[in-house]
């Protein structure tokens, strides 16, 4: 049976254990940590404000050098430059001197406009008289037949461009397969280097054949003529 006396001793009896046990928890140093009555209640992480939006950026490469060749430096003497060159030929007429890698765009009065020029290597030199018929910007080189059995390696067509071994322009001689054109290996500019064709660096080239028309007159003196001065 229930009884209300034993009830109300017991009742007394927990809340002074209670007291008690508060009392303990809340004593000794004022610096002890708190007690943490409810741990299973955890603080909510901080929140920080969105940050707009930051699209891909691919990471940034060095660019490759230019490839404007003619950037390398040309010797002194190959210079394009206005000279004394006495000639009975016209104004207006190409004058190859092979000997000494020069090429000559004659002014008149004595006077020439001289560019430093690569030329056929031993064996590959030639000499004449032709004419230019035709100019291309950029063009397109396809190596003949000859020079493909000599070195087959070589492509059989490459579009125009910086990388083309004709570089800049070209201006086409007779019903030959030489050329006056530029190229993309500017050191090689007073030497003897070619299968036949006259080279100038693009800058010079381009210069030449603004002034050069189709018609022009193109002579190429032979390795034993030796017209210019080593200056």
């Amino acid at each position: 049976m229930f009884n209300l006396d034993t009830f109300k001793t017991f009742s007394r009896a927990f809340a002074v254990s209670a007291v008690a046990v508060t009392a303990i928890a809340f004593a000794g140093p004022a610096k002890a940590a708190p007690v943490q009555l409810f741990p299973f209640f955890q603080p909510l992480p901080t929140m920080t404000a969105p940050q707009p939006y930051q699209p891909y950026q691919a990471p940034t490469y060095q660019t490759a050098p230019s490839e404007d060749q003619d950037a390398v430096e040309t010797p002194a003497r190959f210079r394009r430059q206005t000279v004394s060159y006495a000639t009975r030929e016209a104004p207006g007429t190409i004058i190859i001197d092979t000997p000494n890698t020069y090429l000559y765009y004659v002014l008149g009065n004595g006077q020439a406009i001289r560019y430093g020029i690569g030329v056929g290597r031993d064996g590959f030199t030639w000499s004449g008289t032709q004419s230019v018929t035709k100019k291309a910007e950029w063009p397109d080189w396809t190596p003949p037949p000859e020079m493909i059995q000599r070195q087959p390696y070589l492509p059989r067509h490459m579009a125009g461009g910086p990388g083309n071994p004709l570089g800049a322009r070209a201006m086409y001689l007779g019903g030959t397969v030489y050329r006056i054109h530029g190229t993309n290996a500017p050191d090689t500019i007073g030497k003897h280097v070619s299968s036949g064709c006259i080279r100038l660096t693009n800058d010079d080239v381009s210069d030449l054949y603004s002034r050069v028309n189709v018609g022009t007159k193109v002579i190429v003196l032979p390795m034993t003529e030796r017209r210019a001065e080593l200056r």
